[in-house]
């Protein structure tokens, strides 16, 4: 009888044991998969970063390039996810040495199923790098010359930074072994979700891209170096813009962590989130509080750029950051893309989209604040020895990244300018990229066509914004460079000057309309109102806001078959009035 409970006591444990056993592997399948389904599932969120860099260059581009922002921001996945998987994934995370890897995964060989959702990840993250230059050199670059650096970008200037950083073989990542108090410690460099390895790599090669590339046609003054401030057609388009990258931001900076089963994961994941809208909206908000403070408006723009910029900085450090720090951390982000916004265009260096503002010193700032600010290590937190170390890494790290994306970049748009292939013709670049590349406009062809010549100038007046129609350059002393395909009012900068609240333009204004041929001859008007004082305030009688000029400008339209058009310019150009007009 005991041998027969015995056995059966044995029997029960045996079984329990391989139920265990069996429980025990599938809880590891499971945990694999759910991690594998986490990786791909956020991809797929941060993809929509891409939908909002894509609106927020479309937004700060005229109409007439509108179409060619776009189309480049869909055909950068097709580009990147071809050199990515060829050759860029292989030299990031493939077998090598602490600089490079080379062994396996050219081309997906020997990549194992389970291991396509971290490509995959990744990838999203080479083509957000290789995205941000694209808006630096927005309305004047090659269509082929697109193509060409943003896979030379994704294969060869990106992947082995990101090996630097975040392959376990990366020298970066590795750093060196220290004693510190008595206890051997290892100190590297830390960028949690890329503030150095992906903002400061694409932020590095816009800055370079738009010096070799030069200044659009018009943004500055021939002779005085003038802003022209080319402005953008469609705000509504970078809040769009601004809303997808936050909650690709999100997503971007949450999944750093790749895996959500281990033993704190959640609590890393939670705290990277938290603290990226926590800086984002930080940076937002001091970057919109200097411009109001500095030019006397609330842009968006400004505000949407200063959130992203807050939100590149805090990758660096999100999952170090205490939600103090995250909040310093925007706060000094929007100050940093206000003042290298400003500096950038001091340096005559033509950026539509503020790129280099955004991401170049977003990146740098991301990058030392995490010394600065990391938890519990940081200078400002614990100042000790291996406070000092990271600091130290920290800046060697921003060093090499700028040094290697900066020399390559150099030859990458160096070379191409020099055959020849890197900037469109002047014609297309003053015709707009749409139509002569693409062969289609971005909106209906009534959308570029005011209704009249009057309108054009009305609308000129009212705002200080162009027209589609417009090409913004500017004439000077009369001389006019020839006919266009299209209507076109060009006009000198009017600067802005307060004055207790009311808007107040005051300078000369030439205003030339071109049109197209017409039978016999060609209809111009010079309107020059030399001492004219705008005077911009809320009236609800619109039709009175310019009242004073009206007529006069009527005057100057007006058809007269039998006078030369040359006699007419001349008379037009003489005439100068004072007047005040109530918008």
């Amino acid at each position: 009888m005991a041998e027969l409970e015995f056995s059966r006591i044995e029997y029960f444990l045996n079984y329990t044991r391989t139920n265990i056993t069996d429980l025990s592997t599938r809880l590891d399948s499971l945990e694999h998969e759910l991690n594998q389904s986490f990786l791909v599932i956020m991809a797929i969120i941060i993809m929509l970063m891409q939908c909002g860099f894509a609106f927020i260059e479309a937004s700060c581009v005229r109409c007439k390039n509108a179409g060619n922002a776009l189309l480049k921001n869909v055909l950068d996945m097709a580009v990147t996810v071809i050199a990515y998987w060829t050759c860029g994934f292989a030299l990031a995370f493939g077998k090598g040495n602490s600089f490079i890897g080379w062994h396996a995964y050219w081309a997906s060989s020997d990549l194992e199923g389970d291991y396509m959702a971290f490509f995959f990840f990744e990838f999203v993250f080479a083509a957000t790098s290789a995205t941000l230059v694209s808006g630096a050199l927005s309305e004047r670059c090659d269509f082929i010359a697109y193509f060409i650096y943003s896979f030379l970008i994704t294969a060869f200037i990106y992947p082995p930074v990101t090996h630097w950083a975040w392959s376990d073989e990366g020298w970066l990542k590795l750093g060196s072994v220290y004693e510190i108090n008595g206890v051997q410690e290892r100190v590297g460099f830390h960028d949690f979700s890329g503030s150095g390895a992906v903002h400061l790599v694409g932020g590095t090669a816009a800055l370079l891209g738009a010096i070799i590339l030069g200044p659009r046609i018009g943004r500055f003054h021939p002779e005085t170096g003038a802003d022209m401030n080319l402005k953008g057609h469609s705000v509504p388009f970078a809040a769009l813009g601004a809303f997808l990258l936050i909650v690709g931001f999100l997503a971007f900076n949450g999944a750093s962590q790749l895996t959500m089963t281990k033993p704190g994961d959640n609590v890393i994941i939670a705290l990277s989130i938290t603290n990226t809208i926590i800086a984002g909206s930080m940076s937002g908000f001091s970057s919109v509080v200097i411009r109001r403070l500095f030019r006397r408006n609330w842009s968006v723009l400004y505000t949407v750029n200063g959130c992203v910029s807050g939100m590149v900085a805090i990758c660096g450090g999100c999952d170090l950051f205490r939600p103090w720090g995250a909040c310093l951390v925007g706060m000094v982000a929007g100050v940093c893309f206000n003042i290298t916004s400003w500096g950038v265009a001091k340096l005559k260096i033509d950026d539509p989209v503020d790129a280099v503002a955004v991401h170049f010193s977003g990146g740098v700032w991301g990058v030392i604040a995490v010394s600065l600010l990391g938890y519990p290590n940081g200078i400002l937190i614990a100042w000790d020895k291996r406070s000092g170390l990271m600091l130290a890494w920290q800046l060697v790290g921003l060093c090499a990244i700028m040094l290697w994306t900066a020399t390559l970049s150099a030859i990458m748009f160096g070379s191409m300018k020099g055959l020849g292939m890197f900037r469109v013709s002047e014609e297309v670049e003053r015709k707009g990229l749409d139509l002569p590349i693409h062969g289609e406009h971005a909106y209906p062809p009534e959308a570029y066509e005011p209704s009249s010549s009057l309108e054009s100038i009305l609308r000129i007046l009212e705002n200080g914004n162009l027209t589609p129609a417009q090409m913004g350059f500017l004439i000077k002393e009369g001389k006019d460079p020839g006919m266009y395909d299209t209507p076109d009012l060009k006009m000198a900068r009017l600067p802005i000057r307060r004055s207790r609240g009311i808007s107040q333009t005051s300078s000369e204004m030439e205003i030339v309309v071109k049109q197209k041929e017409g039978i016999g001859r060609v209809r111009k008007l010079s309107f020059v109102p030399s001492e004219m004082e705008i005077v911009v305030k809320p009236s609800s009688e619109r039709h009175s806001r310019v009242s004073s000029v009206h007529s006069k400008v009527n005057e100057a339209l007006e058809e007269e078959p039998e006078t030369n058009h040359n006699d007419r310019l001349d008379t037009l150009q003489r005439r100068k009035c004072s007047h005040s007009i109530n918008l």
